[in-house]
C-alpha cells in the first residue's frame, strides 16, 4: 500500500451562498488513524469529508496531506479514495471489472489489473463472486466490492461516507468489525462519517464530534465519553444525564446513577423524580424518569438491583449520584 501520511485541516471553511456549512475548523489526524467524523444531520461532517476528497471546493483554509497542500488538487491527484454511501457500482460490469475499473482507466493491462483486483477481492472475502454482477449481490457484499474498488489505487487515505447506514443492524455490527480489521491490516488512515454514536465508539481511534459547522470536541472514544465538555456532547454521545446543580451543570452517567425510594436519606447528591418508563435491556434495566426540574433522567441499573427494589411508571423516586462521578460541563 501507499506510504502513510498525516492529514491537517487549517481554518477550513465551506460556504454555500450565505450559509456557512463548515466554520474555520482546525484538525490534525495522525497517519494510520481510524477517525470518525460524528454529529447530527447538517453539522458539516459530510461537507468536511467531501472537501478532503476534493469533491467540494474549499471556501477558505488549507488541506494538507503529508507534506503536500492538496487544497486545489483534483480528487485523482490527492492520494485519497472515497467510498460513497450508495456504493455506486457499475451495474453492467462484473465484480472483478468493477474493482479493476480505476486501473483500466489508467491504462493498466487486463491481466495485471485483474490479478490486482483478485488480490483485493480476497482481502474482503469476495473472490468467489468475481464473475457476478452487482445486482446478484446482497448489500453487505456490494459494500465489500466497493471497498475493494476504493483500495485498488493504493490510497494514503480512505474516506467513507456513512458506509454502514444501508445495512440491517446485525450486518452493520459485522461489517463494523470488518472495517476495523481492514484498517489495521492496511495501516492507512480511514476517515469515516457517521451520525451513529455507537458506530463511532466501536471503530474510532479519534472521534471528532461536530455541531453547527464547528468541532465541538475531539479525542479518543473514552475521552469524549468520560469527559464531555458541553451539554451538547453529553447529550449527543448518549448515556449521560445533564443536571443543573447549585454550582452549575454536570453530566452524570446513566450507569453511575442510584435509585432510592422517595424519602430515603443518603450522603450523595440527589433529585426527586417520577418514573415514566421501565425497559428490560438484557444486561441492565433502563429506567426513564422526569426530574422535579422538568428534565428527563435515565438510570441503568443491574437486573439484581432492580429485582431487589423494583419500580413502576408513575412511582416517585430519588435519583442520586456520587459527586465524585459527576463531570462538570462548560
Amino acid at each position: 500500500m501507499a506510504v502513510q501520511a498525516a492529514l491537517e485541516l487549517v481554518s477550513v471553511t465551506k460556504r454555500y451562498g450565505a450559509t456557512v456549512a463548515v466554520d474555520a475548523i482546525d484538525l490534525k489526524i495522525p497517519a494510520g488513524t481510524y477517525c470518525c467524523l460524528l454529529g447530527p444531520s447538517g453539522c458539516g461532517k459530510t461537507s468536511t469529508l467531501r472537501m478532503i476528497a476534493g469533491h467540494e471546493s474549499v471556501s477558505d483554509g488549507d488541506i494538507v496531506l503529508g507534506a503536500t497542500n492538496v487544497t486545489l488538487l483534483p480528487p485523482a491527484k490527492r492520494g485519497t479514495a472515497m467510498m460513497f454511501q450508495s456504493y455506486a457500482l457499475f451495474p453492467h460490469l462484473s465484480v472483478l471489472d468493477n474493482v479493476a475499473f480505476a486501473l483500466k482507466m489508467s491504462g493498466v493491462d487486463k491481466p495485471t489489473r485483474h490479478a490486482k483486483a483478485m488480490d483485493l477481492l480476497k482481502l474482503v472475502a469476495m473472490d468467489g463472486y468475481a464473475g457476478r454482477l452487482p445486482t446478484q449481490l446482497s448489500g453487505g457484499q456490494q459494500q465489500r466490492v466497493a471497498l475493494a474498488r476504493a483500495l485498488i489505487t493504493e490510497p494514503q487515505m480512505l474516506l467513507l461516507d456513512e458506509p454502514l447506514s444501508a445495512l440491517d443492524p446485525f450486518l452493520r455490527v459485522k461489517m463494523r468489525a470488518e472495517l476495523k480489521r481492514l484498517q489495521r491490516e492496511l495501516g492507512i488512515t480511514f476517515i469515516h462519517v457517521t451520525h451513529g454514536q455507537e458506530e463511532a465508539m466501536a471503530l474510532a481511534d479519534l472521534v471528532v464530534l461536530m455541531n453547527g459547522g464547528k468541532i465541538e470536541q475531539q479525542g479518543s472514544p473514552r475521552e469524549v465519553f468520560n469527559a464531555p465538555r458541553s451539554e451538547f456532547v453529553a447529550k449527543f454521545i448518549g448515556g449521560h444525564n445533564v443536571i443543573t446543580t447549585s454550582t452549575g451543570k454536570v453530566a452524570v452517567r446513566a450507569d453511575h446513577a442510584k435509585l432510592f425510594r422517595s424519602g430515603t436519606v443518603w450522603d450523595g447528591q440527589s433529585i426527586s423524580a417520577e418514573v415514566t418508563d421501565v425497559e428490560y435491556q438484557g444486561t441492565y434495566v433502563q429506567i426513564t424518569m422526569r426530574g422535579s426540574d422538568g428534565g428527563d433522567l435515565v438510570a441503568q441499573i443491574s437486573e439484581a438491583d432492580f429485582d431487589s427494589q423494583p419500580v413502576t411508571p408513575g412511582e416517585n423516586v430519588l435519583f442520586g449520584w456520587n459527586p465524585a462521578t459527576a463531570h462538570p460541563l462548560s
